[in-house]
Parts: structure tokens; sequence; C-alpha cells
């Protein structure tokens, strides 16, 4: 496992990901006043990377970018530093880019005609654990929970699952048999063993007791 690199001690840590050179420069100058910039990233795969290694408490994050965008960041490093967080900075105030980077588990969302000060004041907010909005996208958030209150918030646990792992554990958790799963899903007995395995290996639990009383918890049954 990679080690994150040493940073300044009671400084906020801050990493920029942004495809345009000239954006990550001025946002750089005008932050770095106040958090420490440990680092940047123009592509997917080079911010996956070193966030990982660097692990810093609040990830800027640009929406539209190649190979998956903002989106593509956050999801993989959610899976294995949930507690890095994400404040998307874009040009874009479209309702599905602001929804879909949320529902993701971006902590706020706010557009890039956000002032210095209030940028500063949102990485902070977004650090101390508060979900920050530029006053227009707050409303998309709210009318989209308010319209699918059954859409769960980001869980880190439940997004390391695939969808067929999820499936799985859901009819664990109703009581179904290995045998009955199996022909529920039309897979092998086998295949379901190795399904329960891997979830009881990434959720750290050891029965299948463990599984439905945390899935019922979840309101996943």
């Amino acid at each position: 496992m990679t080690e994150p690199v040493t940073q300044s001690a009671g400084r906020l840590t801050v990493f920029l990901v942004d495809d345009h050179a000239m954006f990550r420069a001025g946002v750089r100058a005008e932050l770095g006043r106040h958090v420490e910039v440990v680092g940047e990233a123009s592509t997917v795969a080079e911010a996956v990377t070193r966030i990982g290694a660097i692990q810093p408490d609040v990830v800027l994050l640009d929406v539209h970018m190649p190979d998956g965008g903002g989106r593509a960041v956050l999801e993989a490093i959610r899976r294995t530093h949930p507690q890095v967080r994400f404040l998307a900075l874009s040009v874009s105030d479209a309702a599905e880019d602001v929804i879909g980077l949320i529902r993701a588990g971006a902590r706020g969302y706010v557009t890039k005609t956000i002032s210095p000060d209030e940028l500063a004041a949102a990485v902070r907010r977004v650090a101390d654990g508060d979900a920050v909005f530029s006053p227009r996208l707050a409303g998309f958030v709210l009318d989209a929970f308010a319209s699918r209150p059954d859409v769960p918030v980001a869980d880190p646990e439940l997004d390391q699952l695939t969808n067929r792992e999820r499936e799985v554990l859901r009819l664990l958790a109703r009581g179904y048999a290995y045998k009955e799963i199996a022909k529920e899903l039309y897979i092998s007995i086998k295949t379901v063993e190795t399904h329960v395995s891997n979830v009881l290996r990434k959720l750290q639990m050891s029965n299948r007791y463990e599984l439905s009383r945390w899935a019922a918890d979840r309101r996943l049954v």
C-alpha cells in the first residue's frame, strides 16, 4: 500500500483536478494563500494515481474531462480512500451534472464564477463535513432528492460491492439459501459462494447473519 505524502501539520490539504493548465495555475495561486495545494492532475488516470498516493483532505474536481470525467475519479478514489472529500468545480451548471456528482459522493458543487475567497471558504466547509453548493445549484439537489426519496445517500461500504454482489447480498438477507439464490440469479451455487465470500471480505464480516443485519440497516432487503 502506498504511503501518503508527508504534509504540513494542521494545514488543510487540497488537490486540483482539471484538464486546463492555466485554470489550475490560477486556482493554485489564489488558494495557496489559504490552504496547502499538494498536487494537481489533468487526466483521470493521473488524478487517481496521485490522489491515492497523497490522500489530500479535499479534491477540487472538474466535471467534464476525457475518459469518464470527474465522476470516474471520484468513484475510483472512494472505493479505496473514502475519507477523501470532493468538491466539484465546473463551468457547467446543468442539473444532470450536479445531481450525478452528488449521487456519486461529492460533498458539494460550485461553478467557476465563484470568487477566490468564497472558494477557499467552500473548501474548508467541505473539509469540515458540510455540503456546499452555489445558490442556484442547491435547488437542483433538493428537487432531485425530494422527487426520489428512495435514492440512498453515498455509502462508501456499499459502493465497494459490484451489482451482482449486491443482488446476492439482498437475497441472502431475505433468507434465501445458496441454492435458491443460484436459481433466482441463474448462476451456480459455487458462484454464489464466491460472491458471498467477496462481500464478507470487502465488508470485513464473518458470517451471513452479520451481512443480513448490515443489509437491513441500509434497507436493502
